[in-house]
Formats: C-alpha cells, structure tokens, sequence
C-alpha cells in the first residue's frame, strides 16, 4: 500500500458489508476517483464493544470476508484494519481525526449518520464535520438505507440469519451471506455413503446460521464454483451426541481432494430443519431429495 497517497476514506466497521454500507462505501470510491484520491477504507479487526465495554459481539464477517467483500462487491482495493486496543480506545474524538489527516493523508473523509468515535464516543457526524472543515479536507454525511421501511442494519441481518431467513438477510445484504474457511477434515462419513463433503467450521466469535440444510454455492481456490447441499449444526445423526457445530457441504458435480484449500461458501436459501435421521440409509436417501431441492432452488 503507497502511503504517499492522498485518500478518500470511508470510516466504519462495516459488518456484513450490507447495502448501507455499500452506497457509504461506492460514494468513497466515486468521489475518490473523480478528485484523485485513492479511494480507501478504515476498519477495526475486533469490533469496539470488546474493548470498550468488554462484551463479545457475534459478528457477521471474519475481518478477511469483510475485505474480500469490500473489493468483490464495491470495488475498493485499500482495505486498512486498525487494531482496536486501548490506546485509540482513549484517543480524543478531535485528535482521531487530525490522525487520520496527517498519518494517512486523508483529504476527505466518510461516514454514516450514526458515526461515532474517540474516546467514550464523544464524536459524531456533526463534530466530524465541524472538524475536517477546520483542517480543510473535505467531509460527506451519508444517511440512512431502508429496505421494505426499515433501516438497513448489523443487528437486524444477524437475527435474519439466526432465524435462518437468508433469502431476506441476503436483501438486506444486498449479496450473499459469506462464509469462507479453509476446508478441514471431518469424519469423512459421507464418503461411506458416496456423498463426499466438505468439512468447515464456523469461526469464533461469528455468528452461526439457524441450524439446518441450505442451498448454497462453493467457490473453489481456482476459480471453480459448484452448486452445494450445505448442512449447519451438530450431526445429529452419526455426531454421537458432540453439539459442536461444523459446515459440512457436498458439493454437486464434483469430484476432487479439497483439504487444506480456502473455499468460500455463499448460502442463498434454507432447505429444512436439521433432523436425526433413524440410519443412514434414511440419511443418504434425504441428502438426495436436498440435492434435487437445491437444484430446483437455482433453477427457479
């Protein structure tokens, strides 16, 4: 990353990377562009409320699925995470800003109406705006997205998801929900009943799909993407009575060794409960009907 350039940044978290975000996001890189500056994004790797009120917020993203999706689906290449620890938990709300000016030669900054910042989040849009005009760099407010009358936000896409309306999380994300892991190995049970999956597991502090089946899309390391079946939960018919969640996906047409690789697996509807099967040929015949469900789910 040149740190010589002038940027356009756009400040936030940007959980889940939603539709709000996206138009704060895609005005950054538009202005940038057209004034010259690099169009650029400034987020933290841990959200605020860890540190500052020592509480864990299930979160939409991993930090990498956010910057994956900032470039994928906006077109911003200079993702920058700051770590949030104490010391710019109790930086002062003014000083942030002139930080941001001098260190990373931001020439216009912005942010959401609900922005705050700086130590006990004395910063806001008003003071952000007051301030930049202080320094002489430029500033936008951008105000809110709604979708169906309701703003647009983290908070409701998580409980979208839990509740496992993810054709609705995905409208409000305006994409699909996104999880991408490095495949690992599992019990390799779907090899004896030759449906081969693909082993992943949620990561901490991310938030977990309401348990069940769904129809999803895998994207392969090189550049590959196949339908899949995708089950989130516990296994419940050969787990042995283990309640650790995995992401197990067969992937449709597909044949091939996938362990150790990245993949990125986008979920786009729910298929059904997660059930405890009386054996496995009951469990094998009910994976074919999700199968023939899924293909049905992206021909539609």
């Amino acid at each position: 990353m040149d740190w010589t350039k002038n940027r356009a940044i756009a400040l936030g978290f940007f959980d889940g990377v939603h539709r709000g975000h996206q138009r704060l996001l895609e005005y950054t890189r538009e202005h940038g562009i057209e004034n010259k500056l690099e169009p650029t994004v400034l987020s933290f790797d841990t959200h605020p409320d860890k540190t500052v009120k020592g509480e864990a917020v299930s979160l939409i993203n991993t930090p990498y699925d956010r910057e994956k999706l900032i470039k994928r689906v906006v077109g911003i290449d200079d993702v920058i995470f700051l770590h949030f620890d104490e010391l710019l938990m109790k930086m002062e709300w003014d000083e942030f800003v002139k930080w941001l000016a001098n260190d990373f030669n931001a020439k216009y900054l912005v942010a959401g109406y609900d922005f705050h910042f700086g130590y006990k989040g004395m910063g806001d849009s008003e003071k952000l705006m007051k301030k930049c005009g202080e320094l002489g760099i430029g500033c936008k407010i951008v105000e809110k997205v709604t979708f169906g009358g309701h703003k647009i936000s983290s908070t409701c896409i998580r409980e979208l998801l839990i509740n496992g309306d993810i054709v609705l999380a995905n409208k409000h994300l305006g994409h699909p929900h996104t999880l991408t892991e490095t495949v690992r190995y599992g019990y390799r049970f779907g090899r004896t009943l030759g449906l081969p999956t693909v082993n992943m597991c949620i990561p901490n502090g991310i938030v977990t799909p309401k348990r069940g089946v769904y129809a999803a899309k895998a994207y392969l390391e090189n550049g590959e993407s196949r339908m899949a079946v995708t089950n989130i939960g516990v296994r419940p018919t050969v787990s042995g009575g283990s309640q650790e969640v995995t992401v197990e996906s067969h992937l449709l047409d597909f044949s091939g060794n996938l362990y150790g690789q990245r993949v990125r697996l986008e979920l786009y509807g729910y298929i059904r409960q997660e059930t405890k099967f009386a054996d496995a040929m009951e469990l094998k015949n009910r994976i074919h009907e999700d199968i023939r469900a899924t293909r049905a789910f992206f021909l539609k």
